[in-house]
């Protein structure tokens, strides 16, 4: 027998860029606006959400990269890659996107939305009477609003808010010559005021619904009256992107909240590191913007249509007609918390697993009220990562003081691009007498876990609750999340030390059930990992399945690697980034991954190693990630009843690997390609969903589950298709 020639599992070759694996999945995102089979609203939802999360891939990542570029510190990728060939590679793939996205909006959305009678107009598309209706409106309503700011050697150009929409002109002076700089172009900005609706109103003709102008084109459109005696030469939209990082010492910090809002004060003087440019702008307006907000060209991204789509989600508001977005939904509430008896009482029975937003969240926020209420309840505590903006879980902790009990909240005030909202809550908190604390310093905590202190008897029993996802009943209506709630002793022990360890003085314990990072979670998931290595290579059963948002951690990458090599058949449901390249023959042949992109946001984490029902199976709040395996308080926390456990198994990971309908197929290559349909067509949510109002009816879900039971792994390499399919197919 020939011996297997030793790979060398540090090779770059074998890790995919984890810009480029972003942008990809940003691409899958834009594959649905592109689905022609979804209602027109679902595809502009789509379309924006794919513009938004490219700002926020340039406020962090793209800022990141420069600002390493900037300081000379080359800090190398795991595939290899240096700061400049990354922001080369990424300034190549979002041209291309953007270009994909102007085409998309151009060729499908713009006549899909206009065959339902809903018209985004743009100035040079008004009829006589739009025009008139149009100037009228911008004279009486949007010009006492405006700026004009000129920009010359006595006016600088003005320091433009963070993802602020813009008009640049370029201005030439009517009149007789008399001196030779008045006959020159003059630069002006006008800044689109972000307190006025978006989109302005204009007469429909016959035959139309709804027709909008965007107000950044009223403002082009009415821009003479702003300077008058100057001619207008041409105007353009445009939008600049900077690095929103902050930079807190939280060592020398004495005041950390304090000190985190006047960096939100400063946030928006960040360098820029994206211009964003309607497409008809000339070169001339093009090198005085750059010029003066000191981008290259590579940093210039032109788009035909409206800049921020995310404003255009307005037009759902204006148009309530069912036939153009998807059918609403009623969560589901399991049969066992439909009654009248407190929530506390139902989990002192049994362990109460839920999947949100398939299922209620109402029922994590019913927990906290009831325990605010209840005059037997001694201590609530909670970590606090997002919520919402009205957040009923917040008001329910307040009403726990008032009512005289302690009440412990760690609110993390570093939340990225949530930290206004997060400081906001804990003031608002800690005025009502909550105790609020932000963490261990160096740290982000981001793991969701809420503690209830009960008198009982003669003792005292502690209910916990331990969540994928935030406390943020807003988003657990989007995002796909697991709620458990026990009153497993060793748990709830594990849970009180790490309060303790958060709020006061002491050092990591020995955990008893639960993997906190940074104290063992790595070392946890990769000891799972070894276990099913060490089975496979002994000849037993071994498996593992892991679902996630993202795979980026080197170390995780390789064992799993040794793993696949060992003959270890692996399943990875990755939603988003995805270092690992799979089907490396001799390296990563037994290793899938899969990845969902549908109606709601993947977001839960769930890992099951072993075989069949002998499978041990975790929940937890952390991606396979450096930055949560090292520089976050996670958890990992195992789902130990074997109901639940085999729920797991069948619901959320067997039916997500059934998914031949959203879900995409990771190649060697980097791509992406659509999950082959062999039988009957599977779309994983659509079954969940079904799932949910089966239960909502007590009707028997069953044949459902063993008609999408998971499949098996292919035994032989995964190889990818002769030529790369785009990612956004």
């Amino acid at each position: 027998m020939q011996e297997a020639v030793p790979v060398d599992l540090n090779d770059p070759q074998l890790f995919i860029n984890r810009e480029l694996s972003w942008l990809a999945f940003n691409e899958r995102v834009l594959g649905d606006a592109r689905d022609a089979a979804l209602p027109a609203y679902e595809r502009l939802k789509f379309f924006a959400i794919t513009a938004s999360n490219l700002d926020e891939f340039f406020m962090v990542r793209v800022a990141g990269l420069k600002q390493q570029l900037a300081s000379g510190v080359a800090e190398t990728a795991a595939d290899g890659m240096l700061p400049a060939d990354q922001l080369a590679a990424i300034s190549e793939r979002v041209h291309a996107a953007v270009d994909g996205m102007s085409r998309l909006w151009k060729e499908e959305l713009l006549p899909k939305l206009a065959s339902h009678g809903v018209a985004v107009l743009t100035r040079d598309k008004l009829t006589a009477e739009q025009k008139a209706a149009a100037k009228t409106f911008f004279t009486s309503s949007v010009f006492p609003a405006l700026t004009p700011l000129a920009v010359d050697p006595g006016h600088p150009f003005p320091h433009l808010r963070n993802k602020s929409l813009n008009v640049a002109i370029l201005l030439r002076r009517e009149g007789p010559r008399r001196r030779r700089s008045m006959h020159e172009k003059s630069l002006a900005v006008v800044q689109v005021p972000s307190v006025l609706s978006r989109l302005a109103p204009v007469p429909s003709p016959a035959g139309t619904v709804l027709s909008v102008l965007p107000l950044e084109e009223l403002i082009a459109l009415g821009a003479a009256e702003l300077f008058p005696g100057y001619a207008m030469e041409q105007s353009a939209a445009f939008r600049v992107t900077r690095n929103w990082d902050l930079n807190v010492d939280e060592e020398e910090s004495a005041d950390l909240l304090s000190t985190l809002q006047e960096e939100l004060r400063r946030r928006d003087r960040g360098a820029a590191v994206r211009l964003e440019l309607e497409a008809a702008a000339s070169m001339e307006l093009e090198t005085a913007l750059t010029g003066a907000l000191k981008l290259g060209s590579m940093d210039v991204y032109r788009m035909q249509g409206p800049l921020q789509p995310s404003d255009l989600m307005a037009l759902t508001e204006l148009d309530p007609r069912p036939e153009l977005r998807v059918e609403p939904f009623v969560p589901a509430t399991p049969p066992v918390l439909r009654d009248e008896e407190p929530v506390m009482s139902h989990i002192a029975k049994r362990d109460i697993l839920l999947h949100h937003p398939y299922e209620s969240f109402d029922p994590v926020v019913r927990f906290l009220e009831e325990a605010a209420e209840d005059p037997n309840v001694l201590a609530i505590k909670q970590t606090l990562y997002r919520t919402s903006g009205d957040s009923p879980v917040a008001r329910a902790l307040t009403r726990a003081v008032e009512n005289g009990k302690q009440v412990a909240v760690l609110v993390e005030i570093k939340a990225r691009l949530d930290e206004a909202n997060n400081i906001a809550w804990a003031r608002r908190m800690e005025e009502s007498g909550v105790h609020v604390v932000y963490g261990l310093i160096g740290l982000k905590t981001h793991c969701k876990v809420a503690l209830v202190v009960r008198r009982e008897g003669n003792g005292i029993r502690r209910y916990v609750h331990l969540g994928t996802g935030n406390y943020n009943p807003t988003t657990a209506r989007v995002y796909t999340d697991l709620s458990l709630f026990t009153a497993r002793q060793e748990i709830a022990e594990d849970v009180t030390a790490l309060f303790n360890m958060l709020t006061g003085y002491s050092t990591a314990p020995q955990w008893k059930r639960l993997a906190v990072a940074p104290m063992g979670l790595h070392e946890k998931v990769l000891g799972l990992i070894q276990r099913e290595t060490d089975k496979a290579r002994k000849g037993e059963p071994s498996r593992i399945v892991a679902k996630m948002n993202s795979l980026v951690d080197p170390g995780v990458i390789r064992a799993l690697y040794t793993a696949s090599q060992a003959g270890v058949q692996i399943d990875l449901l990755v939603r988003g980034v995805c270092c690992l390249r799979p089907g490396v023959p001799g390296v990563s042949e037994h290793i899938r991954v899969t990845s969902v992109v549908d109606r709601f946001l993947e977001h839960s984490r769930v890992f099951a190693f072993g075989e069949g029902a002998q499978a041990e199976v975790w929940a937890s709040s952390a991606d396979w990630m450096p930055r949560n395996f090292v520089r976050r308080i996670e958890t990992m926390f195992p789902v130990e009843d074997p109901l639940l456990r085999q729920r797991l198994l069948d619901e959320v990971l067997g039916v997500a690997l059934r998914d031949n309908a959203k879900a995409r197929r990771l190649q060697r290559d980097g791509t992406y390609a659509p999950v082959a349909q062999e039988g009957s067509p599977v779309r994983s949510q659509m079954v969940l969903l079904e799932l949910a109002r089966r239960i909502a009816e007590s009707k028997p879900i069953e044949s459902l589950i063993r008609h999408v039971a998971a499949p098996e792994i292919p035994a032989e390499p995964l190889r990818p298709p002769a030529a790369p399919v785009p990612s956004t197919s």
